[in-house]
Protein backbone atom coordinates (compact mmCIF):
# COMPACT_ATOMS: atom_id res chain seq x y z
CA UNK A 1 0.00 0.00 0.00
CA UNK A 2 2.97 2.44 0.28
CA UNK A 3 3.58 2.12 -2.98
CA UNK A 4 0.42 2.77 -3.84
CA UNK A 5 0.37 5.99 -1.78
CA UNK A 6 3.33 6.99 -3.25
CA UNK A 7 2.63 6.71 -6.88
CA UNK A 8 -1.02 8.69 -6.04
CA UNK A 9 0.99 11.15 -4.62
CA UNK A 10 3.13 11.99 -7.51
CA UNK A 11 0.15 12.02 -9.85
CA UNK A 12 -1.46 14.14 -7.43
CA UNK A 13 1.52 16.42 -7.53
CA UNK A 14 1.37 16.23 -11.28
CA UNK A 15 -2.43 17.58 -11.77
CA UNK A 16 -1.59 20.32 -8.65
CA UNK A 17 1.05 21.32 -10.89
CA UNK A 18 -1.06 21.18 -14.31
CA UNK A 19 -3.68 22.97 -12.33
CA UNK A 20 -0.93 25.90 -11.25
CA UNK A 21 -0.35 26.18 -15.37
CA UNK A 22 -3.59 26.61 -16.39
CA UNK A 23 -4.19 28.97 -14.21
CA UNK A 24 -1.22 31.12 -14.53
CA UNK A 25 -0.84 30.65 -18.19
CA UNK A 26 -3.20 28.83 -19.53
CA UNK A 27 -1.35 25.95 -20.44
CA UNK A 28 -2.69 22.45 -20.05
CA UNK A 29 0.75 20.89 -20.08
CA UNK A 30 -1.07 17.43 -19.63
CA UNK A 31 -2.97 18.25 -23.45
CA UNK A 32 -0.22 19.72 -24.59
CA UNK A 33 1.56 16.55 -24.09
CA UNK A 34 -0.64 13.86 -25.25
CA UNK A 35 -2.40 15.44 -27.92
CA UNK A 36 -5.26 17.77 -26.62
CA UNK A 37 -8.03 17.48 -24.22
CA UNK A 38 -9.76 14.83 -26.02
CA UNK A 39 -7.50 12.36 -26.95
CA UNK A 40 -7.28 9.25 -24.97
CA UNK A 41 -3.88 9.44 -23.25
CA UNK A 42 -4.48 12.81 -22.01
CA UNK A 43 -8.32 12.09 -20.30
CA UNK A 44 -6.87 8.85 -19.14
CA UNK A 45 -3.82 11.14 -16.93
CA UNK A 46 -7.06 13.28 -16.06
CA UNK A 47 -8.83 10.10 -14.55
CA UNK A 48 -5.84 8.51 -12.88
CA UNK A 49 -5.30 12.25 -11.22
CA UNK A 50 -8.98 11.81 -10.26
CA UNK A 51 -8.80 8.42 -8.47
CA UNK A 52 -5.25 9.27 -7.16
CA UNK A 53 -6.63 12.70 -5.28
CA UNK A 54 -9.92 10.15 -4.30
CA UNK A 55 -7.12 7.35 -2.43
CA UNK A 56 -5.04 10.39 -0.80
CA UNK A 57 -8.16 10.92 1.06
CA UNK A 58 -8.20 7.85 3.16
CA UNK A 59 -4.04 8.93 4.21
CA UNK A 60 -5.19 12.06 5.45
CA UNK A 61 -8.16 11.01 7.60
CA UNK A 62 -6.18 9.00 8.84
CA UNK A 63 -3.40 11.02 10.08
CA UNK A 64 -6.56 12.91 11.54
CA UNK A 65 -7.66 9.97 13.46
CA UNK A 66 -4.31 9.11 15.17
CA UNK A 67 -3.90 13.27 16.05
CA UNK A 68 -0.94 14.04 13.29
CA UNK A 69 -2.55 16.94 11.95
CA UNK A 70 -3.07 18.36 15.65
CA UNK A 71 0.64 17.60 16.27
CA UNK A 72 1.41 19.60 13.38
CA UNK A 73 -0.89 22.64 14.03
CA UNK A 74 0.99 23.19 17.40
CA UNK A 75 4.58 23.52 16.02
Amino acid sequence: MKTLNLVTLALVIVGGINWGLVGTAQLDLVAAIFGGQDAWLARLVYVLVGLSALWQIVPLLRAGSVGEMRAEAHR
